[in-house]
């Protein structure tokens, strides 16, 4: 190992790639990003294009990696659930790979729901299900069947990795319970062989050389999304939380190896998540989701004209101390944990006379701040533990407005990851860990230094806040309904 080494990460997000480097300081340097935006064919359908995801994944790698020079290992973080069918021999996907908000498949869901399978349409195993059908109806064909994180390893690889890991595999519907093995009764059930499906290995390990790249640095760090954030803000042990509020909003909670006692949703809507794996213990935790969070600003900037970007939100509702009774439920495409309704839809309440533009604004930021201590309460029941502190990332983390509303929403500490997309950081360390540029989980916590921390100045009516998530609920009874 060199005297300065560094680890490489290819970040796949669902309207960008991107590639950087990653010091043992923890610094992210040689970042070249490129939009790689979805399809919408029709309302409800998400696609991709793999094959261009592929050369973006290329171009990326490739520019980073030139101008950092020789690096230690690599390292892939990804969109979860996201799905792509390819043809083992030729490597050419057969089909447009299947975005994680495709809808097409939630008859074949609440089918399954019918019969006790309970899956939701975001993951992985009706999606392969839908392609597999169109394409290779009578299942005889020689295919691959991946997420993103398969698809870039079998990219980097140049066809050697078919692999995935315990983050994304859980985010299939297609592993069992505690996350062992691939469930042969749900297989059978979707047609899916099961020898079409990756590898599952560690999060943390050596899984073969990224040919395609110079020095052919080895493949050593794998992780969903929202693990790898919840990595790169250094949430290692138990009680320890990150929150990622981007276009949705996703809370994760470290817990520990026993798996949560819930099969797929606690009673406070959280779900188990697999955190990361090494030497094949696996670390588990709970997941808590709002479905909407930065789409309620770009609701204000797009369709309501409030605002010119983004970044205004906070000046503009920064122009009154608050919201002066004016209400918003930011459940513009329904309300996730704790009471996933897919009928509520976003309500302002309270609007007066003398209401105006900043209490507007500022209510739609304080929504979403209540939502994330929805998130948190939730994360909290469900997982049965306190977290005593909240560290925060994605875009809405870089507005001032927003992160003292969450502060005094949650009446926690609220700690401002140094990088936005933590993701990047946190693939960089399951990859050092597996080659020895760090050696410790302890290394990695001491790594973390928040750009700002974030107390509570006030309190927020949490209670007024339920009544008013009470009269957004059930708009739409039957979306409300439905359930997965």
């Amino acid at each position: 190992m060199t005297a300065d080494p560094r680890l490489l990460v290819v970040d796949v997000g669902t309207s960008s790639v991107r590639a950087g480097t990653v010091g043992r300081d923890a610094r992210v340097a040689h970042v070249h990003h490129r939009p790689l935006l979805p399809d919408t064919p029709a309302p409800g359908l998400v696609e991709f294009d793999g094959a261009l995801m592929a050369t973006t994944v290329l171009e990326v790698a490739r520019a980073a990696l030139a101008e950092s020079g020789p690096v230690t290992a690599v390292g892939i973080t990804n969109q979860r659930a996201s799905t792509l069918v390819w043809d083992r021999a030729t490597g050419e996907p057969v089909a447009p790979g299947l975005g994680w908000q495709d809808l097409r498949t939630i008859g074949t869901v609440l089918e399954l729901s019918a019969e006790g399978i309970h899956m939701a349409p975001n993951l992985l195993g009706t999606k392969a299900q839908a392609i597999l059908d169109q394409v290779d109806p009578d299942r005889s064909r020689d295919l691959c069947i991946g997420t993103v994180d398969s698809w870039v390893a079998w990219t980097l690889s140049e066809g050697a990795l078919h692999v995935t890991d315990p983050t994304n595999a859980a985010l299939t519907g297609l592993r069992t319970l505690d996350s062992t093995g691939w469930d042969d009764d749900v297989l059978a059930r979707l047609g899916i062989p099961a020898d079409a499906l990756p590898r599952v290995v560690d999060s943390v390990g050596v899984v073969g050389p990224a040919t395609a790249l110079d020095g052919a640095p080895p493949i050593a760090g794998l992780a969903g999304d929202q693990q790898a954030s919840l990595v790169g803000q250094g949430c290692l042990a138990r009680g320890q939380a990150k929150a990622t509020f981007g276009t949705g909003g996703m809370l994760d909670v470290c817990l520990g190896p026993e798996r949560p006692a819930f099969a797929t949703r606690g009673p406070a809507g959280a779900f188990p998540i697999v955190t990361r794996s090494r030497g094949g213990e696996l670390t588990w935790g709970v997941e808590a989701a709002m479905l909407s969070a930065g789409t309620n600003v770009e609701w204000l900037r797009d369709d309501m004209g409030l605002i010119a970007d983004a970044a205004e939100s906070h000046t503009v509702a920064a122009a009154c101390d608050d919201s002066e009774g004016v209400w918003f439920v930011p459940a513009l495409l329904g309300l996730g944990a704790p009471k996933w309704d897919y009928g509520a839809r976003g309500t302002l309440l309270g609007v007066s006379r003398g209401s105006g533009r900043a209490q507007v604004v500022r209510a739609v930021l304080e929504g979403v701040a209540h939502r994330g201590a929805d998130l948190l309460e939730a994360a909290e029941a469900d997982g049965g533990v306190d977290i005593p502190r909240l560290r925060v990332d994605g875009g809405m983390s870089d507005n001032p407005t927003f992160v003292q509303a969450l502060a005094d929403a949650t009446q926690r500490p609220i700690e401002v990851s140094p990088e936005r997309e933590a993701t990047t950081l946190g693939a960089a360390y399951l990859a050092g860990l597996a080659t020895g540029v760090w050696s410790e989980d302890a290394e990695l916590a001491a790594l973390w230094a928040p750009r700002a921390v974030v107390e509570p100045a006030r309190a927020l009516d949490r209670e007024r806040w339920a009544e008013a998530v009470r009269r957004s609920e059930r708009w739409i009874p039957e979306l409300s309904g439905l359930d997965f």
